[in-house]
């Protein structure tokens, strides 16, 4: 289960930065740490899950202060920037504890946006603070004297949609909504029970649905998550984050049956209705939870 900010990491954000390093000179400043990314898929569909497995390990004589987060910048073959998933460290691992030998490691599930663009994209990643990226050492060798302190990491295939499980979304559903900062970052509540269709991958596979939800308009224990193939309860999960959260429900071939098609039911023990909850709004809508994004993957 991975976790993040509700919405910082939907839309790409521009980082302009003064690194007091003009066009064409070198970084000569020694590299704070070594920096590396591995994608668990070497080509992924648009609109489907990936894991990047993030790695820092700390130079022998680094010497740190402050919190730095970590810009990742998805780029196309031009070099235009489609996607990122910047964010902070993991709270255990915050730049300010950082120790000179360190090694730190962390994965974070990702979904791919459903990018128009697919073919070759390039990854790159540093460290930055403010208007302040640090030195690094890439597994690129020209990266390391570059002062843009981009560090390129690794290179993924973006597949069109076509080549994932296409998942129709059937009864209970709430219109699709939108921010309208990023018209790209939408979502779709439920109500007590949502139904979806799939075409049956007939293999083990796992359900990646991303949500969060309002556990703080419940008292005693948060909303109760039940996923059924067919009739059948497959898995479920406490729907106790008010932040982006991405949960995996593996399902078995077995459970999935041998029909062609199959319907999995996303279902709530309780709902809400805001417009009955103090200071919650006029939404007279019964909810269950937020759904960002839905995928099934054969295993």
């Amino acid at each position: 289960m991975t976790s993040s900010s509700r919405f910082a990491w939907f839309a790409p954000v521009a980082l302009a930065l003064s690194l007091g390093a003009g066009c064409g000179k070198t970084d000569s400043a020694p590299p704070v740490a070594s920096v590396s990314l591995t994608p668990s898929k070497a080509s992924v569909a648009v609109g489907s899950t990936i894991d990047l497995a993030y790695r820092f390990q700390v130079a022998p004589d680094a010497k740190l202060s402050g919190d730095y987060r970590v810009f990742v910048h998805l780029n196309r073959e031009d070099g235009t920037m489609i996607w990122n998933d910047d964010h902070a460290l993991p709270a255990d691992a915050r730049t300010s504890t950082w120790k000179p030998g360190q090694v730190i490691e962390y994965t974070r599930t990702r979904f791919i946006p459903l990018f128009s663009y697919v073919g070759p994209a390039t990854i790159e990643m540093g460290l930055f603070k403010d208007d302040e990226r640090l030195p690094l050492s890439g597994p690129e060798a020209a990266d390391r004297e570059s002062p843009a302190r981009s560090y390129k990491v690794a290179t993924i295939e973006l597949l069109p949609r076509s080549q994932s499980i296409q998942i129709i979304r059937l009864s209970g559903w709430y219109l699709p909504e939108f921010n309208a900062a990023d018209p790209a970052f939408e979502w779709q509540w439920t109500e007590k029970a949502a139904t979806v269709s799939l075409q049956n991958p007939k293999h083990d596979s796992t359900l990646f649905l991303e949500y969060d939800s309002r556990p703080d308009f419940f008292s005693g224990q948060p909303q109760q998550v039940s996923v059924f193939a067919g009739n059948v309860r497959v898995g479920g999960f406490v729907a106790a984050s008010k932040d982006a959260t991405i949960e995996r429900i593996p399902i078995t071939a077995d459970q999935l049956g041998t029909a062609e098609m199959v319907q999995l039911r996303i279902e709530v023990d309780r709902t809400f209705v805001p417009a009955k909850i103090p200071n919650a709004g006029v939404d007279i809508r019964e909810l269950g939870i937020r759904v960002f994004h839905l995928h099934v993957e054969p295993r």
